[in-house]
């Protein structure tokens, strides 16, 4: 494991949806320590102006690649004779290169089909470039959050669309890492629910439970049962803080909020300390940011899957915190997408298209599952 290894990896006990046998006669879980993660830094402004013209610099591929899932689709042309078009997409800078390959394998197929993919190449993509007609997709490396589609609804009356296209990457600084939720390493507890989750960083919770406050509420007894909790993770807005309030704090089309008395921080990056020095401390980074000793824990969305953090859990999209990238498109839904653009996003989603993802070797291509949702979408 090379040194963006995890700071304490837990790799989650005997789950079959991670490719190990269950077995009733051995619970539990199987504590695997790992070094901590190289400090990360923020971008100079001198990369994120390259980043903006060409696509950010690619980082150094996982010594471990996933294998391509068998059972997604080959490409099979659509039964339109010729498909000829001419589109503009944007894509964020860390999608530059990689949407960059789509369109050149894409077009070796459909030479009449006409894909500019211009600079600026941003991170803050999102929905409002739709709304002024003149982008076509825009190739996005994070969910939408609400401000995104404020203008691209109060204009077209619906939704855009947001088809995911690749999986995340497992812990690539700045790639859109899968994110981890992570305790002190004194903590015995060895696992969470998103219920918990919710239950302790949310006001709202959504999920249906109490607040819970101390430690002892989570299990713990001894001296560890009237402990408080202590709570760490990111100032609003920040994509790592909406992707979990998202997935975690929100549920049934109804938004979560955080509680008041989380410590927040204006960045990711010192979180994982932050925790490591408190032993009352529970926080979520990237796991390209975990860079302290902390203990890693197998979450479970719902009750009794729980998952590590582990790279092949991530590669297989059964850890709940992976991340997924996506196209945004305009489409009112009860009208099809102009047939070429929705022949290169149904390419996208072949096993064509995700062997690009593989062959770059930098962000996880989709499972069969998750391809087969996308191509429903385009439907």
């Amino acid at each position: 494991m090379n040194r963006t290894a995890l700071a304490l990896l837990v790799i989650c006990g005997l789950g079959s949806s991670a490719g190990f046998a269950q077995s009733q006669t051995r619970p539990g879980m199987v504590d695997w320590l790992a070094p901590p993660a190289a400090p990360t830094q923020p971008q100079t402004d001198a990369e994120k102006a390259e980043g903006m013209k060409s696509g950010r610099a690619m980082p150094t591929p996982e010594l471990l690649q996933p294998s391509l899932d068998p059972d997604i689709p080959a490409y099979t042309p659509s039964a339109t004779a010729h498909l000829k078009g001419h589109f503009k997409a944007a894509a964020s800078d860390v999608l530059a290169k990689l949407v960059g390959i789509w369109i050149q394998a894409f077009n070796q197929r459909y030479p009449d089909v006409v894909i500019d993919l211009t600079p600026p190449f941003a991170g803050s993509l999102g929905a409002k470039e739709l709304v002024g007609g003149t982008l076509d997709m825009a190739f996005v490396s994070r969910e939408l959050k609400p401000d995104d589609i404020t203008g691209f609804r109060a204009k077209y009356g619906y939704d855009p669309l947001s088809v995911p296209v690749s999986g995340g990457t497992y812990r690539h600084y700045g790639f859109l890492d899968a994110v981890g939720f992570f305790v002190n390493r004194a903590n015995p507890i060895d696992k969470m629910s998103f219920d918990q989750l919710d239950a302790l960083f949310s006001t709202t919770d959504h999920r249906g439970g109490k607040p819970i406050t101390t430690w002892g509420e989570l299990g713990l007894t001894g001296d560890w049962a009237d402990k408080p909790i202590h709570l760490y993770g990111v100032k609003p807005w920040n994509g790592f803080e909406e992707f979990v309030r998202q997935r975690v704090l929100s549920k049934g089309g109804k938004r979560g909020e955080w509680r008041a008395d989380i410590r927040f921080s204006d960045t990711v990056f010192a979180i994982a300390g932050e925790v490591a020095a408190d032993p009352y401390g529970i926080g979520y980074a990237g796991l390209a940011y975990v860079d302290s000793p902390v203990k890693m824990l197998p979450l479970a969305a719902d009750a009794g899957d729980y998952q590590a953090p582990s790279y092949e859990n991530v590669a297989r999209s059964s850890y709940p915190l992976a991340r997924l990238t996506y196209v945004n498109v305009n489409r009112a839904p009860d009208k099809p997408l102009d047939p070429a653009l929705a022949e290169f996003l149904r390419f996208i989603c072949s096993r064509e298209g995700q062997k690009v993802i593989l062959d770059q070797a930098i962000f996880l291509p989709l499972r069969e599952k998750q391809v087969e949702s996308s191509r429903n979408l385009l439907k």
